[in-house]
């Protein structure tokens, strides 16, 4: 196990992390008895107590228990925006002793069927603007239940803050057989029965993608969430309840489940709630709120600092600014530290190790650099080819072993046992990530073994948009790539094949995408060609054009 980072370890923290032997719901019961008249949640200015969040949990665990039929070991889907009503969504199926299917709200019904047959999900959680997707699959899939959730249910105050049209949409819940607006469900008044789960009980599936072109649950046990909600503000050396953070990484990503939410929720902390990115309303959150913690992707401070009005927001009271999923560019990070006297703490994690599984330690950050294995993690440099550990400096692929990493993936032993390997006597994750470490032990990134698109922090498989766009008559071949964006840093390009006789335009196809798949998979630049490079094997040369792609951004 490589020790040279314990030399940059934060003072006065143990290198191994004792966390709660309990579910991950304990931490909100716990919080709501030690602080229960504090903000839990500011939402445009209306605020919910540690009591009002706990209170609304149990009234729709009781409901998701009694009249929904959820029982132990259930998969619920959560299928919303940032909102108070997520928060309460999650907490809720944990207490009634379910699994939580967090899901991007920007899927699409086609999308969203294979989440629910996949996961066997009876119930489902979804806020009112994207119900209609959700709406044909009641009934004519495993799916039997629908709480229907008004984010203008808990605008309870007036705000002079600019507030979108889809969040202050009265309450329009339609009357269909196994559909229930939320507010009718807290209302109910049915209790939770007596609280089950253990450390080892199911407890979140977010789901990753792959080669295979269909997304996986990665199966989180309590033990395993919990972990990353205690580890991450214990990293930074302060676990107390006057943390306020900026809320605006999707809680449905495992980064703003746990660094942000949960993390807030175990420390006793405020979470300041924005569903969507609006980099005026951020500013005068973080002013009016005195925000302390804004986990983030580049892209939103990129677009933060840009703003002509930066100077009216006071950010003087920022003492952590931390992200990943792609390098923060240098030339913000130093804007960023000129500004508010922040260094930009970068990280790295998956879905697979529920957040961050390396982080940079605070009093030694490194820029476009992943950090170096955190609390009770071992990580190595790896040839993928012999398995066998490289020598410092040289590129292999990363592997983890640690309490966050996951149990497997649902309902695919196959993938399971490949994506894992012995190395010393101990079980590693491998990632599919090709990186080095540093003289002192930093890890950083340099390539994938996965192909995998990038686009702002939201990955995108080329295999899964490729299996969608197959489904166009026009297309008789696609290969999925990457294109340089200056913004998001990657996104999406299809180079199309056309079937003999098509007249079909780029814009045909982006359009037909849009109602498919959800908007960052879909291609932002399409190439039409004579034919796409293949192997002797008849195998699309992908890596080809990739090459060829990124030698234009040179």
């Amino acid at each position: 196990m490589n020790t040279l980072h314990h030399a940059h370890w934060p003072q006065g923290l143990p290198h191994e992390l004792v966390v709660p032997e309990a579910s991950v719901y304990t931490n909100l019961q716990v919080s709501a008895l030690r602080y229960p008249d504090k903000a839990a949640i500011i939402f445009y200015d209306s605020i919910i107590t540690y009591s009002e969040l706990h209170a609304e949990v149990l009234a729709l665990a009781g409901y998701l228990q009694r009249v929904c039929g959820v029982q132990r070991g259930d998969r619920v889907l959560l299928n919303m925006q940032n909102c108070p009503q997520f928060i309460i969504g999650f907490y809720a199926i944990l207490r009634a002793d379910a699994m939580v299917v967090p899901v991007n709200p920007m899927l699409m019904t086609d999308e969203l069927s294979h989440y629910i047959a996949d996961s066997s999900a009876k119930t489902a959680l979804v806020s009112q603007e994207i119900f209609s997707r959700l709406q044909p699959l009641i009934g004519n899939s495993i799916l039997q239940n629908a709480i229907v959730a008004t984010y203008s249910d808990h605008l309870t105050k007036t705000t002079s803050l600019n507030i979108p049209d889809f969040v202050k949409a009265e309450r329009q819940v339609p009357e269909q057989a196994g559909v229930c607006s939320w507010q009718a469900a807290v209302t109910a008044g049915y209790q939770p029965q007596a609280h089950m789960a253990t450390p080892e009980d199911l407890a979140c599936m977010p789901y990753t993608s792959g080669t295979t072109g269909k997304p996986k649950g990665c199966i989180h046990t309590h033990r395993s969430v919990i972990f990353n909600s205690v580890a991450s503000p214990t990293w930074s050396g302060s676990i107390v309840a006057n943390h306020v953070s900026l809320a605006v990484l999707p809680f449905f990503h495992v980064t703003g489940m746990q660094s942000v939410m949960n993390s807030m929720i175990y420390c006793g902390g405020t979470l300041v709630i924005l569903p969507r990115w609006d980099r005026d309303v951020a500013g005068q959150l973080i002013t009016r709120y005195a925000v302390s913690n804004w986990t983030l992707v580049p892209s939103m401070m990129i677009d933060f600092l840009s703003n002509p009005r930066l100077a009216e927001y006071d950010i003087s009271r920022l003492n952590r600014v931390s992200g990943g999923g792609a390098a923060m560019p240098a030339a913000i990070a130093q804007k960023l530290l000129d500004l508010s006297g922040q260094v930009y703490m970068e990280g790295y994690g998956l879905s697979e190790t529920m957040a961050a599984s390396h982080v940079n330690p605070p009093q030694r950050m490194k820029q476009q650099c992943l950090g170096v294995p955190y609390f009770n993690v071992d990580s190595r440099i790896v040839d993928p080819t012999t398995l066998q550990e490289v020598s410092q400096g040289e590129t292999g692929e990363i592997w983890i072993h640690g309490p966050q990493v996951f149990q497997g993936y649902w309902n695919d032993p196959q993938k399971t046992a490949d994506s894992f390997a012995e190395l010393d006597g101990k079980k590693f994750f491998r990632s599919g990530d090709l990186g080095y470490m540093d003289a002192e032990g930093f890890f950083f990134f340099t390539d994938r073994l996965k192909r995998m698109i990038n686009a702002s922090g939201f990955k995108v498989w080329p295999a899964e948009v490729e299996s969608m766009m197959y489904q166009h008559p026009a297309i008789q071949e696609c290969c999925i790539i990457a294109a340089h964006d200056a913004y998001r840093g990657e996104t999406v390009k299809a180079v199309i094949v056309k079937k003999t006789g098509s007249d079909v335009t780029a814009q045909d196809i982006m359009t037909w995408a849009h109602d498919k798949m959800a908007a960052y998979k879909v291609p932002k630049f399409i190439e039409f060609v004579d034919s796409l490079p293949k192997s002797g094997t008849g195998k699309v040369m992908w890596r080809t054009l990739q090459e060829k792609e990124a030698a234009k951004a040179k």
